[in-house]
């Protein structure tokens, strides 16, 4: 009998740890907050090299189509760029305080965009586009 105690515990330890781990990969985004919701805005402003100077900030966007985002770099964290990973937009990399990027977006969609020298350090964003 005491066996089966500890395969119950140990089972049940385990379905309590995936359940657990499932709420942490949840969500919309890989940091598992919401898109920030910039819809009815017309242009949308997004810092390059925020916090650590290896993130975007916001992070992850929902704006309407026919808004622009303009990403502009605080000079932090070394060169940057901004690359959509389907290839829809693409900066040049920069490490000047001040340097702005942008692009429109016309069409409704998801669009994943990186620092291609970063990018395994996690800077990472998205633009959700809504009609």
């Amino acid at each position: 009998m005491e066996d089966r105690t500890r395969r119950g515990f140990v089972t049940s330890a385990g379905t309590l740890s995936v359940v657990a781990l499932a709420g942490c990969l949840g969500g919309d985004d890989e940091d598992g907050e919401d898109p920030v919701d910039l819809t009815g805005e017309e242009t949308v402003d997004i810092v390059v090299g925020a916090g650590n100077g290896l993130e975007f900030d916001p992070v992850d966007v929902t704006i309407d189509s026919g808004t622009t985002v303009i990403w502009e770099w605080t000079g932090d964290g070394g060169a940057h760029d901004v690359v959509d990973v389907d290839g829809a937009f693409e900066s040049d990399l920069v490490d000047e305080a001040g340097y702005t990027f942008e692009h429109t977006f016309e069409e409704p969609g998801f669009y994943e965009y990186v620092c291609t020298p970063h990018q395994t350090s996690g800077m990472v964003g998205t633009v959700e586009v809504v009609e």
